[in-house]
């Protein structure tokens, strides 16, 4: 009988939640709300669904493997050079990138406690040891995670702000590291909520691109330009690091409808505008709420926020569903009292409140 790599055995993999549609088809609900995802709620813009229009008519041909022009229509809006750039199939898959182009058996990654599930997961997958970080504040340590590097370490991994806990190293965290570690480790940043903070205290990792230090940058299209069906994130790091990891890309790893929508959604400023506001109005609602029925929360700087019920959260996130308002449980994270709920349309976020009143005031 075939058997997988020992260390592949070991893995959990990611359980995905239902479709809407099978949800509410079991349950016997309609109308139900997803806040379970971190989605934008709003949708895509206007400019890149026309793009996917267009795009239709040329899927019969391979996507160009090099992305060229998001490539340096990204590069411009990002100022930096376009060969500093590599794209993914998602910003999971760029993750994926880096850990299969700088790790091997018997080497090490350093991760928070409650970090990126994908972390942990391309780890393990390339036979590597996960080194666990505590986060007693449910925020990333970073002399914690600094005191855990050894001979061993090839990579270290954050999320900022991170998921699922929704907090955010500051400016001075992240510089005193920095300073620290030795040039021969990667530090992958990843920003998949960059554009929804609003923080003065909050770091821009590209800033620091050129201290000759190995940061990789990760972001996506799938949160505010709400292109998470397409699947379509980027890496930016120096030159030599991008070179190594497109040898390890896989070729045509981001289709066709992906880069041209993403091309249109770069110029929908309005867009991306209306999307922070309905985002940070539904934050400040959600909180507003949260706080009168005393259900404890961890302060967000991105699209969801997580709450704590201090007891098994289970039996009211199964009653939530029976309301018709999906939302996250995250034990799969050691999170086993906590839900993570997802910003959504003002209806929606008025909605899951009535839900959750009811859930637990029965």
């Amino acid at each position: 009988m075939i058997s997988p790599n020992e260390y592949v055995k070991d893995l959990i993999p990611y359980i995905p939640g239902k479709p809407i549609e099978e949800l509410e088809r079991e349950l016997g609900i309609r109308g139900a709300v997803k806040l379970a995802s971190n989605e934008n709620p709003l949708g895509p813009s206007a400019l890149a669904l026309r793009a996917i229009e267009k795009s239709l008519t040329s899927i019969n041909r391979y996507p160009d493997g090099d992305a060229f022009y998001l490539k340096h229509k990204l590069a411009d809006r990002l100022g930096v050079n376009p060969e500093k750039l590599i794209f993914g199939n998602g910003s999971n898959d760029v993750i994926d990138i880096v850990a299969r182009t700088f790790m091997k058996a018997g080497d090490e990654a350093v991760m928070g406690e409650y970090a990126f599930i994908v972390f942990p997961i391309v780890t393990k997958a390339v036979g590597a040891s996960a080194v666990i970080s505590p986060m007693p504040n449910l925020t990333h340590d970073l002399k914690d995670i600094y005191s855990r590097i050894t001979p061993r370490t090839k990579v270290v991994f954050f999320a900022n702000p991170n998921n699922p806990t929704g907090t955010m190293v500051k400016t001075d965290e992240l510089e005193w590291f920095l300073e620290r570690v030795p040039e021969n480790i990667v530090i992958l940043i990843d920003e998949a909520y960059f554009e929804y903070v609003d923080e003065p205290e909050y770091p821009n990792s590209l800033n620091y691109l050129d201290l000759g230090k190995s940061i990789i940058t990760v972001r996506t299209f799938s949160k505010v330009y709400g292109l998470a069906g397409l699947r379509l994130g980027f890496g930016i790091s120096t030159e030599d690091i991008v070179s190594h990891m497109h040898r390890v890309r896989q070729p045509f790893n981001t289709n066709s409808s992906a880069q041209l929508a993403a091309l249109a959604a770069l110029d929908d400023h309005d867009h991306v505008s209306r999307s922070r506001l309905v985002n940070r109005e539904g934050l400040l609602y959600l909180t507003r709420e949260l706080r009168k029925i005393d259900v404890p929360y961890t302060p967000s700087f991105t699209n969801f926020i997580l709450i704590d019920l201090k007891r098994n959260p289970f039996p009211v996130y199964d009653s939530l569903l029976r309301e018709g308002v999906i939302v996250r449980p995250v034990a799969n994270y050691g999170l086993n009292t906590h839900l993570r709920v997802s910003v959504g349309l003002p209806e929606e976020n008025e909605r899951f409140i009535w839900a959750i009143k009811r859930v637990l005031g029965s």
